[in-house]
């Protein structure tokens, strides 16, 4: 009866018994006694005539190293302490921390924030810090809600202060955050026709604009700047329309493109604009009013509305964004020598 072991314990005893590396080793036990179950565990220890080890993967016979009986003993010995050692390096390594899987969250973010560049600086380093992914999905402040309401994402990242408070309100987001501001500017042709750069508020620079009957593209799409826009008009007491007011429906840089191929005037934050500074042929015309404040604000959702959220890897982002670390990387992120975003948090 032969029965053929093709174990890495095998392996080392028919090195240790060739003193050389064999290949494929096939370790044939060949009983005295046949009637014994040769199956059993302790069978490889008991009484045998001879040990025969092939190297051959074709089993050609002529080519097998026979083993004396007595030489039995010592490979058995060799057999437990080799074994052993395989053992206690398994536990070893088995002791071993083992990496930890990456965690994947959502997040709706405006294009805004995507199109300055700062989540590319963000990001990376809270993933590094907290092995957490942040999956970036770049749309409107309006349609960034809706999807948090939908439970289509964990976390969102917007810029609309009564939006966000009316979310929360609701009970679709919780923990929100308010850690950094800019501002929206007013961008136009570099010629001014409506003469914008006299004006002394963001509403008589509108004013100007649609008195002129000068071309105004508009973000269109619910979004956080769409929402400024309307808020500033409403205070200039003017409902906007006509052939020379353009919903685009797009994010900020489309909007800029546009803006910039018909030479018309819109509203943008100030980070997105010195993203596309020189890329367009455009001018900023006028900014500073009060009005015109563009604050940040990151809200989880609530998972007593959506059980599957990652609420607690969303909590570490969230706390990671206003920790101090966090705020100074805003701080010091900078595009063409200017900052872009004021940190709300930093002492």
């Amino acid at each position: 009866m032969k029965h053929y072991y093709h174990r890495a314990v095998d392996r080392m005893i028919a090195e240790s018994v060739l003193g050389v590396g064999v290949d494929c080793a096939k370790i044939q036990c060949i009983s005295q006694h046949f009637q014994r179950n040769a199956s059993a565990p302790s069978s490889r220890f008991l009484p045998t005539s001879m040990w025969a080890i092939d190297s051959d993967p074709y089993r050609d016979y002529h080519r097998t190293v026979y083993v004396p009986l007595k030489r039995l003993t010592a490979m058995q010995t060799d057999y437990r302490i080799k074994l052993l050692s395989v053992i206690l390096l398994a536990l070893i390594m088995l002791s071993l921390p083992l990496q930890a899987e990456t965690q994947l969250i959502r997040m709706a973010t405006t294009t805004s924030t995507q199109n300055t560049g700062l989540l590319d600086l963000l990001l990376p380093r809270f993933q590094q810090e907290s092995n957490i992914e942040v999956q970036v999905i770049a749309v409107g402040t309006g349609k960034a809600l809706k999807m948090g309401r939908d439970g289509d994402v964990d976390v969102v990242m917007v810029h609309a202060k009564a939006a966000e408070e009316k979310f929360v309100n609701e009970g679709y987001g919780i923990d929100r955050l308010q850690f950094m501001i800019n501002d929206f500017v007013l961008i136009g042709p570099k010629s001014d026709p409506a003469k914008i750069r006299s004006a002394n508020s963001a509403a008589e620079a509108l004013k100007q604009i649609y008195n002129h009957q000068a071309r105004f593209i508009s973000r269109g799409d619910d979004s956080g700047t769409h929402k400024k826009e309307r808020a500033l008009w409403h205070a200039a007491d003017i409902a906007p329309s006509g052939d020379s007011y353009l919903e685009a429906g797009q994010g900020m840089g489309k909007v800029l493109q546009m803006a910039g191929e018909l030479q018309a005037y819109t509203l943008a934050d100030r980070g997105t604009w010195l993203a596309y500074n020189g890329k367009v042929d455009l001018s900023l015309l006028f900014s500073g009013d009060q009005g015109m404040n563009n604050p940040y604000g990151i809200i989880a959702v609530n998972p007593k509305k959506h059980k599957d959220t990652r609420y607690g890897e969303v909590k570490q982002l969230i706390k990671w964004i206003g920790s101090p670390q966090g705020q100074k990387l805003i701080a010091g992120y900078r595009l063409n020598g200017e900052q872009l975003f004021k940190p709300l948090l930093l002492k």
